[in-house]
């Protein structure tokens, strides 16, 4: 089965972290869709999640993941030793989470924002919803 994740399109460490997670997802178990797409707007309503939402989604077998949680739960799906990561699940959410926001409230000052979209190549073209 398919998951997609849900990611914001603007943020350059987030589309570098979307590349990282591709080399690493070696039997294309992801698909990608940004948050301000059509298709990434349709999945926060279906899964009733905040539209202005600033955080990472993951859609998995029915179920949505944000913040912390959906970095943990990708990292069990991908190749390499990156599974290890999920003992981070242990760590109460309010916590994981508190670090996960402080880190997100300033990747655009410390990364930068797209000014514009890079295409990836067609092998991997497809597993983007938008």
């Amino acid at each position: 089965m398919c998951s997609v994740i849900l990611f914001d399109g603007e943020c350059n460490f987030c589309n570098q972290s979307i590349q990282f997670i591709i080399q690493r997802d070696s039997v294309g178990y992801f698909q990608y869709a940004s948050l301000q797409g059509v298709i990434g707007k349709k999945l926060l309503k279906q899964y009733n999640i905040d539209q202005t939402i600033d955080s990472i989604v993951l859609i998995d077998n029915g179920s949505s993941y944000v913040k912390s949680d959906a970095i943990l739960n990708i990292c069990k799906k991908l190749s390499g030793p990156w599974r290890i990561i999920t003992i981070f699940l242990l760590i109460p959410k309010p916590i994981r989470n508190f670090f996960y926001e402080k880190f997100a409230g300033n990747r655009y000052k410390l990364f930068g924002k797209q000014t514009k979209c890079l295409l990836p190549p067609p092998k991997i073209r497809k597993r983007f919803l938008d």
